[in-house]
């Protein structure tokens, strides 16, 4: 991808892996990007302004009030980048961002950024494991933020163990994946669904499926980089930046979707949702007896897909099949008769994607007969394909 026309604004903390970045500048200034940078007052310690300076082909920049026109430099650097890269981010500035302090001129562009931001922390194992530290980063997830987990290896402190920068080209290829992001899905309402339903049978057991709801959380938060107003129905606990609904059995979720179904202009059923219930659910724990078996009655559940494309006016409907065997006649069958706009359809049999996997690879049926394959690949790559895909019918 050329990133001509990118501005791309990296912020360097206080840490032994300064340095890696220089060799991240040139990367992006090969690819043609604007590349400017932005240091805390301790990085400066680990790699000089020059280097930076002659890397980058832009002024570098470190003190806040350092002011060459009447527009204020964090607001004016903000307003210029695409995307805020900071790497390596250290365990202060990760918290002082998480807490919205802004006492230098990294930690205030942080705080008036309102685009995407990435950080890539780097810090000694025990820093990275304290209690405090992850709860300020699970702050950032909340508030949108990608967080490039470290390494495990041999850190600067003579100490083996989780905390090394990940690697240059891992950062790279997040900076680039996040710019590839448009924003066709601005000011419309995604509902998504994701993970499997829960139908329980006693206070102690239930029936479900393996469903990880991971395809799901990854078209959300596609939908979500693209612009939309996201809401997440989901059976999964997941710290997310948009609107979040847990729901525990296809009942439940049924319930959500026809609450908030109606001023939606996108919904993708990706959630595994149970076919059956159990008839008669026992209040009480279900003792075992000397009898050899054990029968529970089951029920059909409410097809959930269905019943939302015979309501649907002006809405695009998606769902998601999984299937063991004959996908494409499958899929093009189930296409029909639940009479949705579009079906994604992935084969479950194969171990490598699919459940619990973080990529997958599935072909993707329009109710016109236009079909289109997306081959093995990260999750959240998969699904920012199927959004544009569907975004072009």
């Amino acid at each position: 991808m050329t990133l001509s026309n990118k501005h791309i604004l990296i912020g360097i903390t206080g840490g032994i892996a300064a340095y890696k970045i220089c060799e991240l500048i040139r990367k992006f200034k090969k690819s043609n990007a604007d590349v400017k940078i932005v240091c805390t007052p301790n990085s400066l310690n680990f790699v000089t302004k020059l280097t930076l300076q002659n890397l980058s082909q832009n002024e570098v920049f470190v003190q806040e009030f350092d002011v060459k026109n009447w527009k204020p430099e964090h607001i004016s650097i903000a307003d210029w980048a695409d995307i805020f890269l900071i790497a390596p981010a250290s365990a202060n500035t990760i918290s002082k961002i998480a807490n919205g302090i802004s006492d230098n001129l990294l930690t205030s562009i942080a705080c008036a950024f309102s685009k995407k931001m990435i950080i890539a922390p780097a810090m000694n194992f025990n820093m990275w494991n304290n209690e405090a530290i992850q709860k300020n980063l699970n702050r950032l997830r909340c508030r949108g933020a990608e967080i490039l987990e470290p390494e495990s290896g041999f850190l600067a402190c003579g100490y083996t163990g989780k905390g090394r920068l990940c690697g240059v080209n891992k950062i790279f290829d997040s900076v680039i994946e996040a710019l590839k992001y448009s924003s066709v899905l601005q000011g419309q309402k995604v509902i998504v669904t994701a993970g499997g339903t829960i139908e329980e049978i006693d206070p102690v057991r239930y029936i479900s499926n393996y469903s990880s709801g991971k395809m799901g959380l990854a078209i959300a938060n596609s939908a979500y980089n693209m612009g939309a107003e996201v809401v997440l129905i989901t059976t999964k606990d997941c710290d997310v930046p948009y609107k979040t609904i847990k729901v525990k059995s296809a009942l439940d979720m049924q319930k959500v979707l026809n609450e908030e179904f109606n001023n939606a202009n996108l919904v993708v059923m990706a959630a595994a949702v149970a076919d059956y219930r159990v008839k008669n659910y026992s209040e009480q724990k279900i003792k075992k007896s000397n009898e050899e078996t054990l029968t529970i009655e089951l029920v059909k559940n409410p097809d959930i897909l269905t019943e939302l494309c015979k309501h649907k006016v002006n809405q695009i409907v998606v769902g998601f099949c999984a299937e063991s065997e004959n996908l494409f006649e499958n899929a093009k069958i189930k296409l029909e008769k639940k009479g949705c706009d579009f079906l994604v359809a992935n084969d479950i049999s194969r171990q490598d994607i699919g459940f619990n996997s973080d990529e997958n690879e599935v072909i993707i049926f329009s109710k016109e007969g236009n079909v289109q394959k997306f081959d093995k690949a990260p999750k959240k790559i998969i699904a920012r394909e199927i959004l544009e895909w569907i975004n072009t019918k």
